[in-house]
């Protein structure tokens, strides 16, 4: 069992920056790939970034590449998501989730382990 806690949402103006955490316990972090979700209001849950379990690995989508940075301490059981030049398209509940599988995940179906999410509005 892995117990995630995201951190680090908040109301931003466009343009501005956040940076999530995602704090996991239980079995030990590195097992697990980490991926970052979000889910807009009205809309389907989707992949925002995923790491590999040594962090030398990441892939995005395509609307926040170049804006994003999701990256991990495993000595501190910390996943993290950087986010810059946010615009109000990243309004959403983001999730932290952990996968046992082994590669990259880009699909929630592959992930065992959620967060409850934390939200960010991004306001004009």
């Amino acid at each position: 069992q892995v117990s995630l806690v995201e951190s680090g949402g908040g109301l931003v103006q466009v343009g501005g920056s956040l940076r999530l955490s995602c704090a996991a316990s239980g079995r030990p972090f590195s097992n697990y790939i980490m991926g970052w979700f979000r889910r807009a209001p009205g809309k389907a849950r989707e992949f925002v970034a995923v790491i590999s379990r040594s962090g030398s690995r990441t892939n995005y989508t395509d609307s926040v590449k170049g804006r994003f940075t999701v990256s991990r301490e495993n000595a501190k059981s910390t996943l993290y998501l950087q986010m810059n030049n946010l615009n109000a398209e990243d309004t959403a509940v983001y999730y932290c989730a952990a996968s046992a599988m082994p590669g990259i995940k880009t699909t929630s179906n592959h992930y065992d382990y959620w967060g409850q999410g934390t939200q960010v509005t991004v306001s004009s």
